[in-house]
């Protein structure tokens, strides 16, 4: 989410026309038609932030500026050239990085959240937890997990007072220790 992302048609020939076509989660249907001939490009109900690119030497490309949850889905991208008729199918889907913290809860016990990520981030925790993860969903397809440290048999008799939680996501991790 943020970053820009590029979906390439695959160049073979010359171009005479080529249409790509997304069919996002959220929103409406775009099109974009580029027609070789008049060196013209049609849209069709697509946001400023969708734009097809033309480099020497690169096949062409849809760019998407500053990718949201709402783009997540699927492209394709059709070409008519003097080679013949290609088509190429994409899904794209939009990774949310979570916000991670670390913190003590009004009774001293450690508690980590990962706040608005997709997919849901792993928590784990050193020593080890036998503390269950609460995820609550969000409107805009994101999830926020919550573990409260609670320690196992085997963790109190190794216990000492620092904790630390690590969260795994597709878009990276990170690790923070505590005391409470």
């Amino acid at each position: 989410v943020g970053d820009s992302s590029v979906l390439t048609c695959p160049l073979k020939g010359n171009i005479t026309m080529l249409t790509w076509r997304t069919r996002p989660k959220a929103g409406g249907p775009c099109c974009l038609v580029y027609r070789a001939d008049t060196n013209m490009t049609n849209r069709t109900n697509c946001s400023d932030n969708i734009n097809l690119t033309f480099r020497a030497g690169l096949a062409p490309a849809l760019e998407i500026q500053q990718v949201g949850v709402a783009q997540e889905g699927n492209y394709s991208c059709e070409m008519v050239s003097t080679e013949g008729n290609f088509h190429t199918m994409y899904h794209l889907t939009v990774l949310v990085p979570p916000r991670p913290s670390l913190y003590c809860d009004e009774q001293g016990s450690p508690v980590c959240e990962a706040a608005a990520g997709k997919p849901p981030a792993q928590l784990l925790w050193l020593p080890e937890s036998s503390s269950s993860a609460e995820e609550k969903g969000h409107d805009n397809g994101t999830v926020t997990v919550l573990s409260r440290f609670t320690a196992s048999n085997t963790s109190v008799t190794n216990m000492s007072n620092v904790t630390t939680c690590t969260v795994s996501h597709p878009a990276g991790s990170w690790s923070r220790s505590i005391a409470c």
